[in-house]
């Protein structure tokens, strides 16, 4: 996919830093400040969105278009531009279904300004990391790497 606007916008941003969100100084943190606006915002997974459209996949944001998503052919794997755009998106979106569907999570932003999920154990998920790896070799799935979340 070739978007020239795009094209320039990313050449100025380097991806492989992954996702950086600030939040707002009323923010506490928890993932839902300012009226949950990071929440909103890191949900958003343009780029997946739009991919999954193309492809038939509704994502209402439940573990089983996690699944869908699964079973989508990587076509995306041959754009070396897209590739880790993408695997942002689809740890973005793996996050947003679990702090929807897991009690007790939420995002939480590192003073780095990486989002990470974290569970009410306290533990936390680079889901960022996950979503990567996912879109350049597709294991583990993301459904996968869900259930394995919310298992702990």
């Amino acid at each position: 996919m070739d978007l020239p606007f795009l094209s320039k916008w990313r050449k100025r941003h380097d991806p492989a830093a992954g996702v950086a969100v600030f939040p707002d100084s009323d923010s506490d943190g928890d993932g839902e400040g300012a009226g949950g606006g990071y929440a909103a915002l890191l949900a958003e997974c343009e780029l997946l969105r739009s991919l999954a459209s193309r492809a038939g996949v509704r994502l209402d944001d439940t573990p089983a278009s996690l699944e869908a998503l699964d079973q989508l052919v990587p076509r995306w794997r041959d754009d070396e531009e897209m590739l880790p755009w993408l695997g942002n998106d689809a740890g973005l979106y793996l996050g947003t279904v679990v702090v929807r569907t897991v009690p007790g999570t939420g995002w939480r932003i590192l003073p780095e300004g990486r989002p990470v999920v974290r569970l009410a154990s306290g533990r936390e998920v680079d889901v960022v990391l996950e979503g990567r790896t996912w879109a350049m070799t597709g294991s583990p799935e993301l459904f996968q790497a869900y259930a394995e979340i919310a298992e702990v």
